[in-house]
């Protein structure tokens, strides 16, 4: 599974992901919010999305990202919301970019 090679917020207020074999993704805030897996978001055992992706505003900062041991990012959200982790491999899988989405 690749790594992460470099993060960085962008100027426009994106997050992108450069990975150790080249690829990089570039998530906006709201999206990564959208796709949040932790348990306010998600139920634990199904898997089941509970929170309404529309329900995310459109306008959602985020305030900043920090690693969570050697598998994943914490994100800090404008909305208050700072709970989910997002795994490495979470991230590769929501790259929304054509390649990785097959669009």
């Amino acid at each position: 599974m690749p790594k992460p090679k470099d993060l960085v917020k962008t100027k426009d207020g994106q997050f992108r992901i450069v990975w150790d074999d080249g690829h990089a993704s570039t998530y906006s805030y709201r999206y990564l919010r959208q796709n949040c897996a932790c348990a306010y978001c998600r139920d634990e055992m199904t898997g089941k999305q509970l929170l309404d992706p529309e329900s995310v505003p459109a306008d959602l900062k985020g305030l900043g990202a920090s690693t969570v041991g050697l598998y994943g990012l914490k994100f800090d959200f404008s909305d208050g919301h700072s709970t989910g982790i997002y795994t490495f491999e979470m991230l590769r899988k929501l790259c929304p970019c054509p390649q990785c989405t097959g669009s």
